[in-house]
């Protein structure tokens, strides 16, 4: 009896020490996500998911870290989004972008399993999106969109932003809207990814300030000058990707006529020539004039999102009224 019981005391008080230290959030497996969690994953379990997060299993990467593709014992198939921890501002980017997921669902914003964290390792753990992102699809020769499917991926994106902006107990500012933070699941639904950098209004407060600046070309004037950051910032990159979608161009590309921007080349091309500047794959000239009335419409959409006084711009409701109504014009052609 005596043995068992100096086996059992030190046992039980190890028992203790270790939830103590669970309570205390001490450096071990850390899931800062509870309300979205289906079930812990260590970083063992995420070290053999991916591979030793071999390059062969690399499916993205940004600013703040890298994406692997993963597969748990169960056979689900994930996504891993790693933060690299040499860049001292990831520390920050991770915390940020775990409590702004801890609070937000919708069905156009990406989906999050857990989170996995220690003092050396720091990454969510996120539903995998097997179409890859829109940037993907745009640009590589797997892929075509027709002209449905890029219309009803942004509808998705502004139901996204709508709820962010409108639907939230606080505002949430995304801040770094473009193709490849937009991802596409099996059924080419569109899901918002990547809060990193984004930011929580508070209570009656409409815009604040920022020294992190998002992706050239899709930047807000306002914000690339002066730092200043409100829902309108979201509308007018929108807009900008919006554009792009259907033309098939990069902001940042040196490739317009002149000196021209993306914004301007488009504007120039209304409401006659839209077919200049219209992705080429998406309409022909024996398609009807209602077909490229639709078109005008999209890009008029945009337009108005990136009109360059924020005040002006539209937002992200109306967005969504007159894009459904397209859509609707569109399946009749």
């Amino acid at each position: 009896m005596m043995g068992i019981a100096l086996v059992f005391v030190p046992t039980s008080l190890v028992l203790v020490w270790i939830r103590y230290r669970g309570s205390k959030r001490a450096p071990q497996q850390v899931d800062s996500l509870s309300t979205a969690t289906r079930g812990r994953i260590s970083y063992y379990e995420l070290l053999e998911a991916t591979d030793a997060f071999s390059e062969s299993n690399l499916i993205g990467f940004g600013s703040f870290g890298s994406v692997y593709k993963g597969i748990l014992r169960s056979g689900t198939t994930i996504a891993v989004k790693v933060f690299n921890l040499q860049l001292e501002v990831s520390f920050k980017h991770f915390d940020t972008e775990c409590e702004i997921l801890r609070s937000i669902r919708h069905r156009n914003l990406v989906k999050v399993i857990t989170s996995c964290s220690n003092l050396d390792f720091k990454a969510l753990v996120l539903e995998h999106m097997p179409n890859g992102s829109l940037e993907t699809c745009l640009y590589t020769h797997n892929y075509f969109l027709d002209i449905l499917q890029r219309l009803s991926i942004m509808i998705d994106v502004a139901c996204a932003l709508e709820y962010l902006h409108h639907g939230c107990s606080l505002p949430v500012i995304h801040c770094d809207l473009k193709p490849s933070n937009v991802l596409l699941d099996e059924d080419m639904v569109a899901h918002l990814s990547d809060f990193s950098i984004s930011k929580v209004l508070g209570e009656d407060v409409s815009n604040l300030y920022t020294k992190t600046l998002a992706t050239f070309g899709y930047i807000a004037p306002e914000y690339g000058l002066d730092g200043l950051v409100s829902a309108k910032c979201d509308v007018y990159s929108y807009g900008t990707m919006l554009m792009e979608t259907f033309t098939r161009r990069k902001p940042n590309d040196e490739m317009f006529e002149g000196d021209l921007s993306l914004k301007q080349w488009v504007s120039n091309s209304l409401p006659e020539a839209v077919m200049d500047v219209v992705d080429a794959n998406l309409v022909t000239p024996n398609d009807s004039y209602l077909k490229l009335d639709c078109v005008a419409s999209i890009m008029k959409v945009a337009l108005d999102c990136c009109v360059e006084s924020p005040a002006r711009r539209t937002n992200m409701k109306d967005v969504i009224g007159m894009l459904q109504k397209t859509r609707i014009q569109l399946l009749a052609c």
